[in-house]
């Protein structure tokens, strides 16, 4: 078994050598694990590609490269330069250093990767790691519940998961709760939910040289969405698993609209 790593927190975050650990593992002794990582920090920028510019990919190690990108350009520099036009039979990406639960998942870069893995046929699960008091106490590894649920949890998803070949195909996002891996409950499948007062907006300061700058500020992420969806779950200590597609279509206002416009 063949698998492809990337994430979005850069190609030195402690997440990535999780992700590798469990990557590992699932491949099995036969297996092989590459990574293709983003030289810098990409959190935030989605399913972002850099199509107005070049990017630089320099060789780590073995198996091991870093590329100055987002994510989902370190898929493609898998998948057409280190693969050269090969396939992985799976892509991973994370261990993102915090969740990627209900509106978060529409700005993760740690999501991009897996999007942009499907877009191009291969199966692709985004693992993130909620962070909180109860796993980030002094001397506790806030990767605890990801390092330690993460291996029985992805045997299981690729051995018995949906893995269509449509052409918007299946994806996984897995978030681990932020508690200690013994206080983890087990696994749900849950539906993305929505934290309706946790908006992203932008804060002023000035620099030493009186410029003024914005900073883009976040809300808050220990509210509940509606019970049963992701952030919950992960709050209550769930490890929340949520099937996703690329097609962003209302399905579900399609007929309405059709009708409305007639």
């Amino acid at each position: 078994m063949r698998i492809l790593i990337t994430n979005d927190d850069g190609i030195h975050a402690p997440g990535l050598e999780v992700l590798l650990d469990l990557a590992t593992e699932l491949a099995g002794p036969e297996g092989e694990v590459w990574t293709v990582a983003p030289a810098f920090e990409q959190s935030g920028v989605g399913h972002c590609i850099s199509y107005t510019r070049p990017m630089m990919i320099a060789k780590h190690g073995p198996r091991r490269y870093a590329a100055e990108g987002s994510p989902a350009d370190c898929v493609l520099a898998g998948l057409y330069d280190v693969f050269e036009g090969g396939k992985p039979d799976l892509v991973l990406s994370g261990v993102n250093r915090g969740n990627n639960s209900a509106e978060n998942a529409l700005y993760s870069g740690t999501l991009g990767g897996a999007m942009e893995a499907a877009l191009q046929g291969v199966p692709a699960i985004a693992l993130s790691q909620f962070l909180g008091p109860d796993c980030m106490a002094a001397g506790m590894d806030p990767f605890e519940a990801a390092r330690v649920h993460g291996p029985a949890l992805l045997r299981q998803l690729w051995q018995k998961g949906i893995w269509d070949d449509g052409p918007y195909r299946v994806f996984y996002s897995i978030n681990f709760p932020p508690v200690p891996a013994a206080a983890v409950k087990g696994w749900k499948v849950a539906p993305q939910g929505y934290r309706t007062d946790s908006f992203f907006s932008v804060e002023p300061h000035h620099s030493p040289t009186g410029r003024r700058f914005l900073w883009v500020k976040g809300g808050p992420q220990h509210t509940a969405t509606a019970p049963g969806t992701d952030a919950a779950l992960n709050l209550e200590g769930w490890i929340s698993v949520t099937p996703m597609r690329c097609d962003l279509t209302a399905h579900d206002v399609l007929a309405e609209l059709e009708a409305r416009l007639a």
